[in-house]
């Protein structure tokens, strides 16, 4: 049976590190390797996060590390904004009301650039957390973080501002402390090109001055704790731990290289798309994203006049690959493509020269 190419945006193609560390023995998590390993993990991790605070992992997906901090940060009844403008933006609202928190949403039309002034109307006094998405994966969508986090900073200096990085961690520039941010999570199965599995949460000094012992599981003090001497307060997935640290070790000190490549991939993905008349997702003012507001992590693209997802899709499953559809209301209107995970320059440009033929029988 052929294997299918992953042109998914989460789970992604695997760094070949990750798999030759995987394929190694089990290791009991309460022992010195395995202590290096995790307080190795955790200094690369603030690294690629750019906090000077922390960073804890967690067995779990970047759902739960979103949850672990909506938990730590925020107390039953406060006042968090949540803007709404995709699957993962609204999974924030959830999380929050699903803890008892006071959410209110801004509903914004799905695939639409977040507008920092529209945010900024919607904060007061009284606003406790402000609850971004970097990457908005369903859309395709990259919002100004940075522009947004200083601005609500400014006209609430208490405010807290909590990103969702899943997509944006080793895919665009991040830097948790210069952009003014508080807490930020992401997860292995994506740029960091691991399985599903580990969670990563970073936390700058405001957000640690603020952190309570809330919940079980994921309770970030708790963990933190002991994760500072090389442990998980439970037992973690430290296998992917040690795959972790392999990437982390090779990926650390080519980033920027990294960076580049994979905004150069997605730029060819939206060239091709273009060409052959199709119409991106991420908007700006209700006209195509400029370049600078599409993530690095997937190219999304509505599905042509005539052609259904379940046709498209079985067109690229015939070449071999995975592509991604729509969610919510965006679902069986739109499909996504993405080299997020491991690919040699061979493998992209082989894989683009394939989308593109797949492109031209539409």
């Amino acid at each position: 049976m052929r294997r299918e190419i992953l042109l998914t945006p989460g789970p992604v193609e695997l760094h070949p590190r990750a798999r030759l560390s995987l394929s190694g023995p089990q290791i009991h998590h309460r022992t010195e390797p395995a202590r290096e390993a995790f307080l190795a993990v955790r200094e690369g991790l603030k690294a690629a996060f750019g906090t000077a605070g922390e960073v804890v992992v967690l067995t779990a997906s970047g759902t739960g590390g979103m949850e672990a901090a909506a938990a730590g940060l925020f107390a039953p009844g406060e006042r968090v904004l949540v803007p709404v403008s995709g699957k993962f933006s609204e999974r924030w609202a959830e999380i929050g009301e699903a803890l008892g928190l006071s959410v209110e949403r801004l509903e914004l039309p799905w695939g639409e650039v977040l507008d920092p002034e529209v945010v900024l109307e919607r904060i007061t006094g009284e606003t406790r957390g402000l609850f971004l998405t970097h990457s908005e994966t369903s859309t395709g969508v990259l919002n100004p973080l940075a522009e947004i986090a200083r601005a609500a900073r400014e006209k609430n200096p208490e405010i807290l501002v909590v990103a969702d990085a899943v997509t944006s961690l080793f895919l665009t520039p991040f830097a948790l402390d210069a952009m003014g941010l508080d807490a930020a999570i992401s997860g292995s199965q994506k740029g960091l090109m691991l399985p599903p599995g580990l969670a990563f949460v970073a936390l700058g000094n405001r957000a640690l001055s603020t952190l309570k012992p809330r919940g079980y599981y994921l309770n970030l003090a708790r963990e933190l704790e002991r994760q500072r001497v090389g442990e998980g307060a439970y037992t973690p997935a430290i296998n992917l731990v040690l795959a972790a640290r392999a990437v982390l070790r090779v990926l650390l000190p080519e980033l920027d290289a990294h960076l580049e490549k994979k905004a150069g991939w997605n730029r060819a993905l939206y060239a091709l798309g273009e060409r052959y008349g199709l119409r991106p997702v991420p908007a700006k003012g209700g006209e195509p994203a400029p370049e600078a507001y599409r993530s690095p992590a997937t190219a999304a693209f509505y599905l042509p006049p005539g052609v259904s997802y379940k046709e498209l899709a079985g067109a690229f499953l015939n070449r071999g690959y995975r592509i991604a559809g729509g969610q919510g209301p965006l679902r069986g209107r739109i499909f996504r493509v993405s080299l997020m995970g491991y690919f040699s320059e061979e493998d992209a440009r082989r894989v683009l020269a394939d989308v593109e033929e797949v492109f031209k029988a539409l």
